[in-house]
């Protein structure tokens, strides 16, 4: 009976101390933002006003977190209602058809002090490709309105248009095959 006792208080206490966390962006301390090149001389940037992220670790320092986001390609914006018009039309985005950009990792790596390798798979205009973000664990802190923990990450990488046949009409020239993304996000630990 003793041993039972001491096995099942062991498997309860290992239970207990790998219970994944699941943390929720705070979208109003939050964005996602992206970068491309225009006529080879001028940086564009754009943001995405509607979406969604999760982190799920079990581990304080996210060295296991899962990462998934979900982007709503209708709320594109670069502060010009021409080309963002354009960039909703099936030369880009086409957000009739495909209304969702979507990422869901499948391995990090620690790459060093608060910094993690996360791969995973895109998928953006139809096209699933695996890629590898680069993430900044910027901390976790008790926040002081909610008092509940908040951990901030960074969320950056290039992606290239040709791997998904994003804009493919426009050739580098024009635009940059390289798409710089940049995500700054705080979490909110789920109680």
């Amino acid at each position: 009976m003793k041993k039972i006792f001491i096995l099942l208080a062991s498997a309860f206490l290992y239970t207990a101390a790998s219970a994944q966390t699941t943390w929720t962006v705070d979208k109003a301390h939050s964005n996602v933002k992206f970068t491309v090149t225009h006529l080879l001389v001028n940086d564009v940037d754009g943001t995405f006003k509607t979406y969604d992220a999760t982190i799920v670790a079990a581990k304080p320092d996210f060295s296991d977190a899962k990462v998934a986001f979900t982007v709503q390609t209708a709320s594109v914006s670069t502060d010009n209602d021409y080309r963002d018009n354009h960039l909703k039309s099936a030369d880009f985005f086409d957000v009739a058809n495909k209304p969702t950009i979507t990422f869901t990792s499948t391995g990090i790596t620690k790459t060093s002090d608060k910094h993690y390798a996360v791969t995973g798979n895109l998928t953006l205009a139809g096209v699933t490709k695996p890629v590898t973000f680069d993430l900044w664990y910027r901390g976790t802190i008790q926040n002081p309105m909610s008092k509940a923990d908040d951990a901030g990450f960074q969320l950056t990488g290039t992606i290239k248009r040709a791997d998904f046949g994003f804009g493919s009409k426009f050739g580098s020239a024009m635009l940059s095959d390289e798409v710089t993304i940049k995500a700054n996000g705080e979490f909110a630990k789920a109680k």
